[in-house]
């Protein structure tokens, strides 16, 4: 079930022009002795919804372990609302406001649906506020409010993403890092992710998504981004690089 389009807590003022949020300048990373990531130069804006493509080890999901701390760049610069965060822990880069959603399947099978959104206030010491902010989830995601006393397990795989998405939303995110959130979903449940992925961004946070799904990806998406080898091949609008004929050679099987 799709979530409600209505705005998720009491979002920041930036002022009357949206600017950058974050930005990626000359970045190199890997593993080991390789490096995955050769100069990548990126800009997330705002209230933006960025969406990263590329085919299987362009480096999409590396760029995302990067920005979440969960690996040290080899070169380049980091910067998040100005200030370098390339240095940073996991840990100190969560509290900036930087939420990351893995590909791989996150939740407590064990536990029930409101237990499982709840732990994503961890951080949080005000209880009233992790309270209002679960009053606001359950409202957002019906999935919450409708399987609230049933165990993670139990749900779909369609509707454990929603959860997972919940629960990163009790931080109440400046940035929210999404890797491969439709993966392994049919065509019918993968609409709904996309769709309560477009609510989010639209209640105004903002989302940097990594997708092989490109015509999804793209098309809910105000920039986007392609990634080869390693490098930035091509950036523009969604509809622009959805539309781009080198894409569509590439990418997404067109003649």
């Amino acid at each position: 079930m799709p979530c409600a389009a209505i705005p998720l807590f009491s979002m920041p003022t930036w002022g009357p022009d949206v600017g950058v949020l974050l930005e990626l300048k000359g970045l190199v990373a890997g593993y080991g002795a390789g490096d995955i990531l050769l100069g990548i130069d990126l800009a997330v804006d705002e209230e933006s919804l960025t969406c990263i493509v590329g085919p299987n080890g362009a480096g999409k999901s590396t760029v995302l372990r990067v920005i979440s701390g969960l690996l040290r760049p080899t070169r380049g610069s980091v910067r998040f609302r100005g200030e370098s965060i390339a240095a940073l822990s996991p840990r100190s880069i969560l509290n900036r406001g930087i939420v990351h959603v893995p590909q791989e399947r996150s939740l407590f099978p064990t536990m029930t649906v409101w237990e499982n959104v709840r732990l994503g206030a961890y951080t949080v010491r005000d209880r009233g506020l992790v309270e209002r902010r679960l009053a606001a989830v359950a409202e957002t995601f019906p999935v919450v409010k409708e399987r609230r006393h049933e165990l993670a397990a139990s749900l779909s795989g369609g509707q454990q993403k929603i959860v997972e998405f919940a629960r990163a939303m009790m931080l109440d995110p400046l940035l929210l890092i999404l890797d491969e959130p439709s993966m392994g979903l049919d065509p019918k449940t993968r609409t709904t992710v996309f769709n309560t992925i477009r609510t989010m961004n639209d209640a105004g946070h903002t989302v940097l998504l990594v997708e092989q799904n490109a015509r999804s990806g793209l098309g809910i998406a105000s920039h986007g981004v392609v990634m080869e080898s390693g490098r930035i091949r091509l950036e523009g609008t969604g509809p622009d690089v959805l539309g781009n004929p080198e894409i569509g050679r590439l990418y997404l099987g067109a003649a």
